[in-house]
């Protein structure tokens, strides 16, 4: 077992944090976004967020409420200086989830991903559409893809700004 003195870094023995069941997030701060299921829109906004999420097999209610109020709360939009310091909210922004279980791809075996982290749809559904209330719960106007659909998603990312988030704070 190998730590470096003074470090952060887990010793060598440790579980990678990839080996962890977090709920996770990708979160792309845009000028626009849309979900389209074989042709037709599912979900549109303007300015806001794009959420990709993620559920693991191991993710429960407070790991999607952790997400949501984080989320809600991201101050990644510009002030009037220029700095990152408003929150989606105070930029009369949308938030547009999209369901993504392919986030659980792992691909440290070979080149084909496994995806045995990733919660069974049933699982999934139900974290997904509490993840989705808890963020319309906060006031914000939420629209959704459409869960074990294939989608095509269309952004504009602004900035370009992307957050990496899961409810186990590994990053």
């Amino acid at each position: 077992m190998l730590a470096l003195a003074g470090s952060n870094l887990p010793p060598a023995s440790a579980a990678p944090v990839s080996m962890m069941a977090l709920m996770r997030a990708v979160v792309q701060r845009v000028s626009r976004a849309r979900v389209t299921v074989n042709g037709e829109i599912s979900g549109e906004i303007g300015r806001g967020l794009l959420v990709l999420l993620g559920v693991s097999r191991e993710d429960r209610e407070a790991d999607a409420d952790y997400l949501a109020e984080k989320i809600a709360g991201l101050r990644i939009f510009e002030d009037r200086e220029g700095k990152m310091n408003l929150a989606v909210g105070e930029v009369d922004g949308g938030v547009l989830v999209v369901s993504q279980f392919t986030l659980y791809g792992d691909v440290r075996r070979g080149k084909r991903p496994s995806f045995d982290a990733a919660a069974p749809p049933e699982q999934a559904r139900k974290l997904y559409e509490h993840f989705v209330e808890r963020i319309r719960a906060t006031g914000l106007a939420c629209e959704t893809g459409r869960f074990q659909e294939m989608m095509q998603v269309e952004l504009v990312n602004d900035g370009p700004v992307t957050i990496l988030l899961d409810s186990g704070k590994a990053f």
